[in-house]
């Protein structure tokens, strides 16, 4: 079977025409729809809503950005300082989401979005650019095919589509899971590549609850259509722990499986993590107290945070562990005066003294349930 063609028929007719069995149901703001042409609402094929994670002034990449909607959502999130790219393969999904380029452009106050042809588990390399040399330089000998075999290196390390560092979001939106299993732990490099340190992943994909047996990653139907490809459940976290993400989280949820097909599960998940920062960890007095329900956790730096206690914690983890991610699971404390700045050396489990913490507890974070997300 080949995956790459079942994928690109299969989404080929979701452009031309809706094809109300290659998405779950999703709600989604409806005063971010009101400016979507119906078009692009009606043909774009998902599982969650992950723009619901984009900040303001962000730059985003939509990985498999089909026909658009969630990067015109994300636009107007993003304001006039912020950008939108979206990346897909397949040619009619772009020429749809190009298409109304120019009228979201005036709805939403400027030209913030912008579509490229490429393969998510290769975001170095600009397939417009490709094609462009194929169709002036044919690959007809064994010298030519070398010849093109070392532009498309060239490319890649000298102008690539998405440069190292240089994204705040990372979302998708129900196509990790059709991407070859060979590709899937490349793809997750890629994104950690691209993020800028500190950057964050939305991505909202299938997982089963049981490994997918062989019969059923050769239908091709099954896999275009968002199950055979699919991640076990503990091993879409795990890829992105693996990959150097800190903080893999399953954001959000769906109780209710999509599909059952042999007994197997598939439902809709969101994941969020990020990419840690390249900086060197710097000591200010900061702390945070882990609310619990649970005696104690560990984060995936190794640092234990027992239940209650003021646990010592570098700038960045700090500023990390009470984003609006984390903020729910930790009191954050900032120090009542901040010290000089200095390398962070404190072994993991140094608590702090609440002498250097008193009367600075933000009143905001006091609430809340005791979950990421």
């Amino acid at each position: 079977m080949n995956v790459d063609s079942s994928v690109l028929k299969r989404y080929s007719e979701g452009a031309g025409e809706k094809q109300e069995n290659l998405c779950c149901p999703v709600e989604y703001d409806t005063r971010l729809l009101e400016q979507l042409p119906q078009e692009i609402v009606d043909k774009d094929y998902g599982c969650g809503d992950p723009s619901r994670y984009v900040r303001e002034g962000d730059t985003v990449l939509d990985l498999g950005s089909g026909s658009g909607k969630i990067c015109y959502i994300a636009a107007q999130l993003v304001g006039n300082k912020g950008r939108v790219i979206g990346v897909d393969m397949n040619n009619d999904m772009l020429a749809l989401a190009r298409k109304y380029q120019r009228e979201m452009a005036e709805k939403i106050g400027s030209d913030r979005v912008t579509f490229h042809k490429g393969h998510i588990q290769d975001l170095a390399l600009n397939m417009d650019s490709v094609e462009t040399y194929l169709s002036e330089n044919p690959i007809n000998s064994v010298d030519a095919l070398t010849s093109f075999q070392t532009r498309k290196e060239n490319q890649r390390r000298e102008n690539p589509l998405i440069p190292d560092n240089s994204v705040d979001l990372v979302i998708s939106n129900c196509v990790l899971n059709l991407v070859q299993d060979s590709d899937k732990e490349q793809m997750v490099r890629e994104i950690f590549r691209v993020l800028k340190p500190g950057g964050r992943i939305a991505i909202s994909d299938i997982v089963s609850d049981e490994p997918i047996p062989a019969h059923l990653k050769q239908d091709p139907d099954l896999w275009s259509g968002c199950i055979s490809g699919a991640l076990e459940e503990n091993a879409f976290l795990q890829a992105f722990a693996d990959s150097g993400f800190t903080g893999s989280c399953y954001a959000n949820w769906v109780e209710e499986p999509w599909q059952v097909v042999e007994n197997i599960e598939f439902r809709s998940v969101t994941v969020t993590a990020v990419k840690p920062s390249a900086s060197e960890a710097i000591d200010r007095g900061h702390a945070v107290i882990y609310r619990g329900p649970f005696s104690e956790i560990k984060a995936d730096n190794g640092q234990i945070f027992p239940r209650g206690e003021r646990m010592a914690v570098s700038e960045a983890d700090f500023h990390l562990l009470t984003s609006s991610t984390y903020q729910n699971s930790f009191i954050e404390l900032s120090p009542a005066k901040l010290i000089a700045p200095k390398p962070y050396t404190l072994a993991p489990g140094t608590r702090r003294s609440p002498t250097e913490t008193k009367n600075s507890v933000k009143t905001e974070s006091q609430s809340g349930s005791c979950c990421c997300g």
